[in-house]
């Protein structure tokens, strides 16, 4: 019995890039204080005065903010914490 001279690559359609990290998008409302805002993002996500206030005037001047990232499902939690103190907030894929 004779080897093969050439061997057969696999044909696969896999795609191999890694996966992209979701974000989490608080977004600009009319109804909550920026002082307030400001609060819920040091209470949920430990971020230190100066972090939340940046964060709080991107979402107030800008209309957005991207407050956390990482797996669908860590920030489709963090939305839902978000919604549950009254943000505006969703999952976005980067």
């Amino acid at each position: 019995m004779t080897a093969p001279a050439q061997l057969d690559q696999p044909i696969t359609d896999d795609d191999v890039t890694p996966d992209r990290p979701w974000l989490t998008i608080v977004w600009n409302d009319p109804v909550n204080l920026m002082s307030y805002v400001t609060f819920v993002l040091m209470e949920l996500f430990g971020y230190p005065r100066e972090k939340a206030h940046k964060l709080m005037l991107d979402v107030h001047e800008k209309g957005r903010a991207v407050v956390s990232n990482g797996t669908r499902e860590q920030m489709e939690n963090d939305v839902a914490r978000l919604h549950a103190r009254g943000l505006w907030a969703t999952v976005q894929q980067d």
